[in-house]
């Protein structure tokens, strides 16, 4: 059964607050209200149709960045429960990590980074941030979805200092070196997670993986041996299903075991006690840690470095610094709604309509990128590969 929340548990009636004051949920409490905003939120939608991997066309059952955070936030769930943190504060903060992704995944991130390099940078992570926090536009007293601390700490996984400097609240435990609230660190590790399971399954069912490879790596391998000895006529599909499935069970037994190890040695008082803590006390042990960094290698290697992977991401990149340079010689094209923000980036004009093509770009999902470049280059708006100086 679940554990009661425990002490060292993000609570509700001690949050930190919202920047905008707000009477409290009748019949949730404010985390529970933290996550039905983002679930209900446009830019939560939009993840359905952006590349994990691959690009959304590409296949019906391949991972979104949709079905990404909702697999994290079933692992982190169990965990919380487990561990006694506060489980709608965990899934708040895995359904909105990835709310700041650009179309085409880290592809797109790094072209629009590129684009944006003297006027900013771009980072999804932060991105994130700047959309619960501004972009999204719902409520009547507020821009954006007006989080608690708690949830807006856990979104904004890492940090420059001089990001830092201007994110107020939020940014201080990065100039302070201290961590985050242990749902924040749990959401962490379970997005690592989810990655190297899911991207196992989507690189087996593209063929761009192979069983005999993936033995090499111990986090396949146990979980092989033991399904293969147990079912020795198992159909392909159900085998990759079945050894998937025990490889979550390994890394999220090990994750609470651990953690539960390292919390009662240490026994914070509270929340604070865990931030203030040396190192994170959320984390695999070293040696599922050292099995779990060793597949994400092998991913590097065999998966998202693989040839036909590059060659849609380099397409990708095209597609974005394409419709970045287009954008930004056609601003009208940008619709009215979007090109009335102003943004709290910096004073220059120019900084700022850098800031809203790149809000613009970034809130765009594959198919959207991919149809408006196709629109534009049909219109001679694009007429060649565009050059990012």
């Amino acid at each position: 059964m679940a554990d009661a929340l425990q002490p060292y548990a993000s609570h509700p009636h001690s949050s930190r607050g919202r920047v905008h004051a707000e009477p409290g949920p009748a019949s949730r409490s404010a985390f529970h209200r933290d996550r039905d905003r983002i679930i209900h939120s446009t830019a939560f939608r939009r993840l359905m149709y952006k590349t994990q991997v691959f690009v959304n066309h590409e296949g019906d059952h391949f991972r979104t960045r949709l079905t990404h955070s909702i697999e994290v936030a079933q692992i982190a769930r169990t965990v919380a429960v487990a561990l006694g943190l506060h489980e709608a504060l965990t899934e708040a903060i895995c359904l909105a990590h990835d709310l700041g992704h650009t179309p085409f995944g880290h592809a797109g991130q790094d072209a629009l980074n590129a684009c944006m390099r003297d006027w900013g940078g771009f980072e999804h992570n932060l991105q994130s941030l700047r959309i619960v926090d501004t972009l999204e536009e719902k409520y009547a007293e507020f821009d954006g979805l007006n989080l608690t601390f708690e949830t807006r700490e856990g979104i904004l996984k890492h940090c420059s200092k001089t990001n830092a400097k201007r994110l107020g609240d939020v940014g201080r435990r990065f100039l302070a070196r201290t961590l985050p609230g242990g749902e924040a660190q749990l959401a962490d590790i379970a997005d690592a997670m989810a990655y190297n399971n899911h991207d196992v399954d989507d690189g087996l069912r593209a063929g761009l993986l192979d069983i005999d490879a993936l033995r090499t790596e111990t986090l396949f391998d146990v979980p092989y041996r033991e399904v293969t000895k147990k079912y020795p006529k198992l159909a392909r599909n159900r085998l990759i299903h079945e050894v998937k499935r025990r490889m979550i069970a390994m890394v999220v037994r090990d994750l609470t075991q651990h953690s539960k190890a390292l919390i009662a040695a240490a026994a914070p008082k509270d929340s604070d006690a865990l931030r203030q803590h040396g190192s994170a006390l959320i984390r695999l042990s070293d040696e599922v840690f050292e099995a779990h960094a060793s597949l994400k290698k092998f991913l590097y290697a065999n998966l998202y470095h693989h040839p036909s992977v590059k060659k849609v991401q380099e397409r990708s990149r095209q597609i974005v610094q394409d419709l970045f340079c287009a954008l930004d010689q056609r601003y009208e094209l940008i619709p009215e709604a979007h090109r009335a923000r102003r943004t709290p980036d910096g004073p220059q004009d120019e900084m700022q309509r850098k800031r809203v093509i790149a809000d613009y770009l970034a809130g765009m999902t594959d198919r959207f990128a991919i149809n408006m470049h196709t629109e534009l280059m049909d219109q001679g708006v694009i007429v060649s590969p565009s050059q990012v100086n």
